[in-house]
């Protein structure tokens, strides 16, 4: 079961995505084992991993080991840009190191050397013949995903990238709702100064850490939001997003960390 009160995104193939899920970047081995394991039995029910970070065969065991019904994690891999030649190969190793069928979103990881439109059409048949749920890309920007959409037809339901307090760009957000984009964010805390007057008053407010409240902000904003640690306490404390609400004003203060 998701965790309560976690909100999903629904993505334009029908597929629901939690808005809140644990990412595994620089975990390799059995820290990168325990790390998926303790947040799968904390109650996250999204995992995000990627070929590139060479994770994958250990994010799979500890799905695998979890016994948490498969169905109910929502798992993310990438297609690194330097194996746009090999697609198909590149996803049947991930399914076969994750133990799975299918993944419910593959992400082109960065853009090619360009938009990518022939690893596209790649993609969108990876799609159609049940390997991965749904599709989309990462580090992209709005006008690379206008090329995919009028070249091929299909517009990626996901678009990963760096987010933060610190990085909020209003039109960027409202450019991807406008194309059906769901808008990912990962480095939460990288880009954020969690020590900030402003986020430190309102977690106060709510009685959670600060960087609950920049995961919540996320959400409020209808992103969804991948945070990363090998810490159980921080692992679950992460979990406090799903817990309390930031109301208008509150969004709005952090909005405007963006203009320093």
């Amino acid at each position: 079961m998701p965790v309560p009160d976690v909100p999903v995104a629904a993505l334009a193939g029908g597929a629901a995505m939690p808005m809140l899920g644990f990412g595994t970047w620089q975990m390799t081995g059995r820290a990168c084992y325990d790390a998926v394991r303790i947040a799968l039995e904390a109650g996250y029910r999204h995992v995000d991993t990627a070929t590139m970070y060479r994770n994958e065969g250990e994010v799979g065991r500890a799905l695998r080991d979890s016994g948490v019904p498969p169905a109910d994690v929502f798992v993310t891999t990438k297609l690194p840009p330097g194996n746009a030649g090999r697609p198909d190969a590149t996803l049947d190793a991930s399914l076969s190191a994750l133990g799975v069928p299918a993944v419910d979103l593959w992400l082109v990881h960065w853009p090619p050397g360009g938009p990518g439109v022939d690893l596209w059409r790649r993609f969108v048949a990876a799609r159609d013949d049940g390997r991965a749920r749904a599709i989309g890309v990462s580090n992209y920007s709005l006008e690379q995903i206008d090329v995919l959409t009028r070249q091929v037809g299909v517009t990626p339901e996901v678009n990963q990238v760096r987010w933060a307090p610190s990085l909020y760009d209003a039109a960027v957000e409202e450019g991807h709702r406008e194309r059906g984009v769901v808008l990912e964010g990962y480095s939460p805390f990288k880009n954020t100064d969690l020590d900030d007057p402003v986020l430190r008053e309102i977690a106060e407010r709510h009685g959670v850490r600060a960087g609950a409240v920049v995961l919540r902000w996320h959400i409020e904003h209808g992103v969804v939001v991948i945070p990363k640690s090998a810490r159980r306490e921080r692992i679950e404390a992460n979990l406090e997003a799903a817990r309390f609400r930031l109301d208008a004003e509150e969004v709005a203060r952090i909005d405007r960390l963006a203009r320093g």
